[in-house]
């Protein structure tokens, strides 16, 4: 049976409220501050939005860019919803969860192209397909979440359900894990736990959801306020943000360089292991046109909602996401 996603409580708004307003004008000149929150600590998967920086591109656009991390998403959300942000970084499924909720959030550009989540075994359980799920015991953060929705996308492409598999919470410790034998796969980031487990020398299989379905994934969101108010601001930083998308797309040595002036300690890490996770990381931001939505993506992600039970009657999805934006 498929458990009910729910989404966290959008009332915490009135307790954020007291949040500086994340535009204002800048005593320094015309350039506008834009809070923008991020839903993790400071990592080199953050590249663009560092290089969006640092290459003057936002600044070209007339903002200047205040970032926060560790938000997380529900806070965001909530922030957007209440008029006390304009942007922030937003998941996909979020958006729809939201929006369900009547949270008049918008997708203006989408980040990843591709559905980041894999579930990864050891080359000795012989797991090569989706099929090869069956019977198994899977490890995931818990049965909430992008790991989790990932999972029942994918289960579902094959004809599986929960009731064919053993899921397995265990909290974020995919790696230690799976490397100990307590469960037979795992569900991770494509960008984190595979990388990490070949690192340490374990030969693994890894199935990528991007590479059996298509669902709409993280991306620069807004407010229908903001769209309606002010939709040269949005333009503008849609702008700014798919510059940095594709200057480090294309420029993946000195996004790294630049990173290591945001990510504190990233110069002390293994820099294979992290040029790797920017590597595959880039590979789910590739598109032929950069920060473009796909509707089956959103289509795909709300049958997967649905089906999950997180909400019953389908959103109009062309309110959920919009091109209109891109440069």
């Amino acid at each position: 049976m498929f458990k009910k996603i729910v989404l966290l409580t959008l009332g915490l708004a009135l307790g954020l409220s007291a949040c500086a307003p994340s535009m204002s004008g800048n005593g320094a000149g015309n350039l506008v501050r834009v809070k923008l929150p991020l839903g993790y600590i400071p990592n080199i998967q953050f590249a663009p939005v560092y290089v969006m920086i640092e290459k003057g591109f936002a600044r070209e656009q007339g903002l200047e860019i205040e970032l926060e991390h560790n938000v997380r998403e529900t806070d965001s959300v909530a922030l957007l919803g209440a008029g006390e942000l304009q942007f922030a970084v937003v998941s996909g499924e979020q958006v729809l969860l939201s929006r369900a909720q009547g949270v008049p959030v918008v997708y203006v550009a989408a980040w990843y192209q591709k559905y980041p989540v894999s579930v990864v075994a050891k080359a000795e359980q012989g797991i090569a397909s989706v099929a090869d799920l069956k019977g198994k015991s899977i490890g995931l953060p818990g049965l909430y979440g992008a790991n989790y929705i990932g999972l029942e996308a994918l289960l579902a492409s094959a004809g599986l359900t929960d009731a064919d598999v053993t899921l397995a919470p265990i909290g974020y410790t995919q790696v230690e894990s799976l490397a100990t034998d307590q469960v037979q796969a795992v569900v991770g980031y494509a960008a984190n736990e595979p990388i990490q487990l070949r690192a340490r020398g374990y030969a693994v299989a890894e199935l990528r959801v991007a590479d059996f379905v298509q669902l709409a994934s993280n991306g620069l969101v807004t407010n229908e306020k903001t769209l309606a108010e002010n939709p040269d601001l949005v333009r503008r930083m849609v702008k700014a943000f798919v510059q940095g998308l594709e200057y480090t797309i294309a420029h993946p040595d000195e996004a790294y360089e630049i990173s290591k002036k945001y990510v504190e300690g990233l110069a002390d890490l293994d820099e294979a292991v992290q040029k790797e996770v920017l590597a595959v990381s880039i590979e789910f931001w590739q598109a032929e046109r950069v920060g473009f939505s796909d509707a089956q993506a959103w289509e795909n992600m709300q049958d997967t909602l649905m089906r999950m039970g997180s909400y019953a009657e389908p959103l109009d999805l062309s309110k959920a996401f919009t091109n209109e934006f891109l440069p």
